[in-house]
C-alpha cells in the first residue's frame, strides 16, 4: 500500500470525478495512473492562490483499475460520459476516451476545444497511461475539504505531504501513511461532501 499525494491546481468535479457513487481519476496526473495498483491511496490537496493550501479536496482507495476502453464501455460509467447541455455533474463527466481503428477519440468534454473538438495537447498528454482508477472507497470534500494536522506536513520528520508541482508517493513511509488513513477513516465521512471549488463563483 502506498500513498500518492498531487495538488489539484482546477477543481472542477472532473479530475477526480467524485459522482455517481465512484471517484475516479481518468484524466491528468498520468504517472499516478499507471502506477497506482489496488489499495494504495491517493490524495489531492488545495492550492496556495486558491487560499486552500494544506486543506485536502479528496482521499480515495484505489478498489479498482481498467484501460480507457473498459471503463468507456462499462455500464456503470456510461453515465459519467459528457453531457454539455446537463447539469454541471453531467457537464463534467470523464469518461471521455476510447480507442478505435483511427486511434484514440475523445468525446466533447471538459478537455475539448471550445468548438467540440479532440484537443490535441489534452489526449496526448491524458492517454500517456491507458489507465483508469476507480474507487468505491472515498472521501470528496471539494472546496470545503479539512485542515490536515502539522503532522503530516513535515513538522515531525516525516515528509509534508504537499507536492508542490507534480506528485509524490515513494517517499513516504508507511507509519506516515498508515496514521494518515487512521485519521481520515476517524473522520466517518464518506462519499461527496462538497462541491468543487471552481463552482463556487466566489471563488473565481
Amino acid at each position: 500500500m502506498r500513498l500518492h499525494s498531487y495538488v489539484i491546481t482546477r477543481d472542477y468535479g472532473f479530475a477526480p470525478n467524485p459522482f455517481h457513487g465512484y471517484c475516479t481519476l481518468c484524466t491528468c496526473k498520468p504517472a499516478i495512473r499507471n502506477h497506482a495498483k489496488v489499495d494504495d491511496w491517493v490524495v489531492g490537496t488545495g492550492q496556495k492562490p486558491a487560499g486552500r493550501d494544506g486543506r485536502l479536496v479528496f482521499a480515495m482507495r484505489v478498489t479498482e483499475t481498467m484501460t480507457f476502453n473498459e471503463y468507456w464501455t462499462d455500464p456503470r460509467f456510461r453515465v459519467k460520459r459528457p453531457n454539455l447541455s446537463g447539469s454541471l455533474k453531467q457537464a463534467y463527466g470523464d469518461n471521455i476516451y476510447y480507442e478505435g481503428g483511427s486511434g484514440w477519440h475523445q468525446a466533447n468534454g471538459h478537455h475539448s476545444l471550445e468548438d467540440g473538438q479532440p484537443n490535441p495537447e489534452n489526449v496526448k498528454k491524458d492517454t500517456k497511461a491507458d489507465r483508469v482508477l476507480v474507487s468505491d472507497d472515498f472521501v470528496y470534500w471539494g472546496g470545503s475539504g479539512p485542515e490536515l494536522p502539522v503532522r503530516f506536513r513535515g513538522s515531525e520528520g516525516w515528509p509534508d505531504i504537499f507536492a508542490g508541482r507534480g506528485h509524490r508517493n515513494n517517499i513516504f513511509p508507511g507509519e506516515m501513511v498508515i496514521e494518515l488513513i487512521a485519521w481520515i477513516r476517524a473522520r466517518n465521512e464518506a462519499g461527496v461532501l462538497g462541491e468543487p471549488l471552481a463552482w463556487d463563483p466566489s471563488s473565481s
